[in-house]
């Protein structure tokens, strides 16, 4: 059973360990991104790092059976007036977070993120990704992936539009393109996992 977290702006979370951000759709392009999915959830738990998702199905629940299966804490972040909406959170979801409007959603993933993963869907994983992309360009240079080929597409778009593009006082260097599992243990091997806020 979930359990279940109300988070406002008076309430502190805290960090304990490592946190990966997932943002995928809840309808994969195809079988193979789903399984590329679930791969990379279980290379994120077998590096340290817990889960943070939307709970439901599709890539999110594919990601979250990868971690699981390593034994990672899997937790769920969703909006308060739309969990009985969207319906039951994927069983691999261990713990939830019940926000009450997206920024705050979304403020609660690039707070607490140490790494985010992308991978395709729809809008609302396009705005989750625009949003990490643009903190991570603006705030913090979290780690971002974009894996699968559906982001990857994505992300070739976006540069020869000059929507992303690099320049002195943005860099990119957080910013890779991932193919496989094994290249996203490869690129956390490399991370500095010092905590958020430590130098």
């Amino acid at each position: 059973m979930n359990a279940l977290h109300l988070a406002g702006p008076a309430t502190s979370w805290a960090r304990e360990g490592l946190t990966a951000v997932f943002f995928g759709g809840v309808v994969p392009a195809s079988a193979e991104e789903e399984s590329l999915a679930e791969e990379i959830g279980r290379a994120l738990a077998q590096a340290g790092y817990s889960l943070l998702h939307g709970g439901y199905n599709g890539l999110m629940e594919a990601a979250a059976r990868g971690a699981s299966s390593e034994g990672a804490t899997v937790t769920a972040v969703t909006l308060t007036g739309k969990h009985d909406e969207w319906g039951p959170f994927n069983p691999h979801a261990t713990s939830s977070v019940h926000l009450h409007d997206l920024g705050a959603r979304l403020n609660h993933y690039l707070r607490y993120a140490d790494v985010i993963v992308a991978m395709g869907g729809g809008v609302g994983t396009l705005h989750e990704l625009t949003a990490a992309l643009y903190y991570a360009t603006t705030i913090r240079p979290v780690p971002v992936f974009l894996a699968g080929s559906a982001a990857l597409r994505l992300l070739a778009f976006l540069r020869q539009e000059k929507w992303l593009y690099e320049t002195p006082t943005r860099p990119l260097g957080f910013l890779t393109a991932v193919e496989s599992a094994a290249a996203v243990r490869t690129c956390l091997a490399t991370l500095d996992t010092a905590p958020i806020g430590e130098a």
